[in-house]
């Protein structure tokens, strides 16, 4: 059980929740692997590795389902808001580690507890209720169905508790829609892998906090000095100042300015019209405020609205859901994915289907690259009207509502596009035509304008994605040094890095985008702060690398190997991957098949 001390940052209890029996423990965190793997992402990777069996099939009741905060999440350092889903996705088949901020982070702390594990699955459609030291699992049956905002007023209506935090699936996670999102919050997501389909096969509908205690930390006075120290940073920042002022969506026009981004499901690196998409015009037409997450000094969240006019255009839906004229985002990824990528340059088209991913419980991004898959295979005659139910027409609002609809609820072709690009293609015969690697669908950045990006996509653990090594800060925005985004020379070495940053700053509970001010030390001062384990630089690093080691061998035991650690073939031919890989696996003191070595294992303490 590991040792048994006072734990600072960490509350040292965890939750697990036997569904099939509907037995709730409540069971003390080990102390050993909080202190290796500091949280989060780490933490619960961990622990699956421990309990499960990788081999299982993501819908089997024996795969398990985490939700674990970090030791800042719900202190007041910048942005402490972030918690981790972590499970064995059905998109890709591998690990994930899916993360959401908002709010419902930081009220399971309250509430007293690091973590939630779900195992089994529940004999009826069900949500678990936590009220502080109260645990209960209820009957979902009346919600069963609803979408993200009719789930979370029903449960606040149900139990008294206006003010409490909740985490929940739309339909798509019932439908089983392989890459269906949690959302907390309303709008804030843990949105790729498929975890809210895991969540929708364990039978859970949601998760409802309230909290009313605090976190505790190991030395209140140093947490006040790390903090303040970091918010100044962070005021001063221009990137920091960038984001607030214009959101995610900020780096849309330089991104295609440098034929960065993809169009056409990857056929094109440069939208015509991109402006019409980007964060400046979102501003100036639909912005009506910032929204910040928990403690957060940054408020990148945009809340838009339509105009009278706009809401009525693309009312083309089965079902009645067309009302909604404000929500939150969209988000510079969502700009791309439903908008870039699906050639669909209407930003009301976009905002709308955008609100439909958020209500109807949807990774955007997968959605639109599986979408922009399925127009090409329209587009070269691979599949007929008559198959799809509508012209699936690159540059089509209309096609866009309709699809992101059907995809939910795997209506007519819906039922397609919701096994992912991946499975889709291979089905009508063009495997190619999948934009992704490990099975998920790429993020907004060209692997072959921003090389560095075809080695991030290849090895990431979670499936193709742009957080765990965003190389086009160094390929285009020169932090922390200018690289050409052309060569393979350097761009191992950046990838592992930054890989390796990106995992522990996953298990500290803060937002990456605190990195627009605050370097790796700032996180790491905060951590000591909180818990009392006086982390060096060294040991932070290597707690970063013993997670993504940790979770490469999840991967490997899954039955992951080197050869899914690849590109498709239209981003292959000028990726230079072949270049980039060897030496990858060589700094990561991997063999060259990719696999730790017994060796590196036992240096990371990884047994």
């Amino acid at each position: 059980k590991g040792r048994e001390s006072m734990l600072y940052g960490w509350t040292g209890k965890f939750l697990r929740i036997d569904l099939t029996r509907g037995i709730v423990t409540k069971e003390d965190v080990n102390a050993d692997w909080a202190r290796d793997y500091v949280g989060g992402r780490g933490l619960a990777t961990r622990y699956l590795l421990e309990e499960m069996d990788p081999t299982v099939d993501p819908f089997s009741p024996d795969n398990k389902m985490i939700l674990a905060t970090g030791p800042l999440t719900g202190t007041n350092a910048s942005c402490g808001a972030r918690y981790a889903v972590m499970t064995k996705s059905p998109l890709t088949g591998g690990i994930t580690s899916s993360n959401s901020g908002g709010h419902w982070g930081p009220e399971l702390k309250f509430a007293g507890y690091d973590m939630v594990m779900l195992e089994g699955k529940a004999p009826k459609p069900s949500y678990i209720w936590i009220d502080d030291d109260k645990v209960e699992i209820r009957s979902a049956e009346n919600i069963w169905g609803k979408t993200v905002p009719e789930t979370e007023d029903l449960i606040r209506k149900e139990t008294g508790v206006p003010d409490c935090k909740i985490t929940c699936i739309g339909p798509a996670g019932e439908n089983l829609v392989r890459f269906a999102a949690i959302i907390n919050d309303k709008a804030r997501a843990a949105g790729r892998s498929g975890v809210g389909a895991v969540m929708g096969s364990k039978n859970v509908k949601a998760i409802a906090v309230r909290g009313s205690k605090g976190v505790r930390v190991a030395s209140p006075d140093a947490m006040f000095r790390t903090v303040w120290a970091s918010k100044k940073k962070l005021k001063e920042s221009a990137g920091r100042q960038e984001m607030t002022q214009t959101g995610t969506a900020a780096i849309l026009n330089p991104i295609n300015e440098a034929n960065g981004f993809p169009v056409r499901n990857h056929q094109e690196v440069h939208m015509e019209h991109g402006e019409n998409l980007s964060g400046e015009t979102l501003s100036k037409t639909h912005l009506v405020a910032n929204k910040a997450c928990f403690a957060c000094t940054i408020a990148c969240g945009r809340v838009s609205a339509l105009k009278e006019n706009d809401s009525l255009k693309y009312m083309v839906n089965t079902h009645p859901r067309n009302w909604k004229i404000a929500g939150e985002g969209p988000e510079y990824e969502v700009l791309w994915g439903l908008g870039g990528d699906t050639a669909v340059d209407d930003l009301v088209a976009v905002i709308k289907a955008n609100f439909l991913c958020n209500d109807l419980g949807l990774d955007p991004i997968s959605m639109g690259s599986t979408l922009a898959a399925g127009m090409e295979l329209y587009e070269k005659e691979h599949i007929t009207q008559e198959q799809t139910g509508m012209p699936l027409s690159f540059g089509s609002g209309e096609t866009l509502i309709r699809m992101v609809e059907a995809t939910a609820y795997r209506e007519g072709f819906g039922n397609e596009l919701a096994e992912g690009s991946k499975r889709m293609t291979a089905k009508f015969g063009h495997p190619e035509l999948h934009m992704g690697s490990h099975g998920q669908e790429f993020a907004a950045y060209d692997p072959r304008t921003f090389r560095g990006m075809s080695l991030a996509y290849a090895t990431s653990n979670r499936g193709a994605c742009h957080l765990q090594a965003f190389t086009p800060d160094a390929e285009l925005f020169s932090s922390p040094k200018k690289m050409d985004p052309q060569a393979a020379e350097g761009k191992a070495e950046l990838v592992k890095g930054l890989q390796d940053e990106t995992s522990v700053i996953d298990a500290t509970g803060l937002c990456r985008f605190v990195s627009a001010g605050m370097d790796l030390d700032d996180y790491r001062q905060a951590v000591v702060a909180a818990t009392g384990i006086n982390y060096t630089k060294e040991d932070f690093i290597k707690a970063g690398e013993r997670i993504w080691n940790q979770e490469r061998l999840f991967n490997i035991k899954a039955g992951q190997t080197s050869k899914d650690d690849s590109v498709p073939p239209r981003i292959d031919e000028k990726s230079k991957l072949n270049e980039m890989l060897p030496e990858y696996y060589s700094l990561r003191g991997w063999t060259p098949k990719g696999e730790p070595t017994k060796e590196k294992l036992a240096e990371l303490g990884i047994i």
